[in-house]
């Protein structure tokens, strides 16, 4: 091989290494910055896609463009009232401007989350001490969220390029000195409300119960009229039948009649009756013997 051959070859190769050292490319879950001669080149727009750069002098840095997640630590804040709350949160963010991020943390994540967190820690304290307690837990707790969300969006892209998507709580507990006396007072609230129940529960079961025992009374009463109507009309259906009998044969329904007597008198055996012998009251009994 002349020397002419081993020149070409030599060129080829140097173009070919020039030709790969000229072009990047920034995949979709990439944020990539440009820097020549150790200084950021400025782009109008974010890097994505094939890029060109000089040979040997540019020098490409890439980091993570996805959605990330900063877990930070349980903390204890103070409510409005000065009651102690652990909270447990959370962030999603992402790099929105490369070269401010890259300027603000050198383009190491670890920088990023530990501002982040201090910022997150800051916000939580700021918001949750401008609330009660139960607007934390419950009445609030979302329009608290929104609004820590926003501000710190704000902050975290005008100073660190970084953009916060969302930030939420994941628990929310209280302290254990707390705890129990919150617990107690619950229970006696609860205890109070269930009284307040029971006393409702026994005021519509004395109401119920008189409303039965008038309507008892009434319909007792009502029954009695009835029978008592019946029963008169049982009576005077009866004398008249008696009187019906009576007129066909007086002296056969006087003599049933005390045949009737003499049973209810002397049914048992055991009955004492001190009477005038000539009492009409033994009339058919005489009747009886001859007499």
């Amino acid at each position: 091989m002349n020397v002419k051959t081993i020149v070409i070859v030599v060129v080829i190769i140097l173009l070919g290494i020039l030709a790969l050292d000229s072009f990047f490319i920034v995949d979709a879950r990439e944020r990539a910055i440009q820097k020549r001669f150790g200084e950021v080149v400025e782009h109008e727009e974010e890097l994505t896609g094939l890029n060109f750069k000089l040979p040997f002098v540019d020098n490409v840095q890439k980091f993570d463009g996805r959605i990330l997640t900063l877990d930070t630590p349980a903390e204890r804040y103070f409510t409005r009232e000065q009651k102690p709350l652990i909270v447990d949160s959370f962030v999603k963010w992402r790099i929105f401007s490369t070269t401010k991020y890259y300027e603000a943390t050198q383009g190491i994540e670890e920088n990023a989350r530990s501002r982040l967190a201090r910022r997150v820690d800051e916000g939580l304290r700021n918001q949750i001490g401008a609330r009660d307690m139960i607007d934390v837990i419950s009445g609030e707790r979302e329009e608290l969220m929104a609004e820590l969300t926003n501000s710190l969006d704000r902050t975290m892209k005008e100073e660190f390029g970084v953009e916060v998507i969302d930030v939420r709580v994941k628990k929310i507990d209280l302290p254990p000195e707390v705890a129990s006396q919150v617990y107690e007072r619950m229970r006696s609230e609860r205890k109070i409300e269930a009284d307040r129940f029971r006393a409702q529960g026994q005021e519509q079961k004395l109401i119920i119960e008189s409303d039965a025992d008038k309507q008892r009374v009434e319909i007792r009463a009502e029954a009695e009229k009835l029978a008592e109507q019946t029963r008169g009309e049982g009576d005077r259906e009866a004398t008249r039948i008696y009187a019906d009998a009576y007129g066909q044969d007086a002296e056969f329904y006087e003599f049933y009649r005390s045949i009737n007597a003499y049973v209810n008198v002397f049914g048992d055996g055991s009955s004492l009756l001190v009477l005038d012998p000539s009492s009409e009251f033994f009339k058919y009994l005489k009747a009886g013997s001859g007499d």
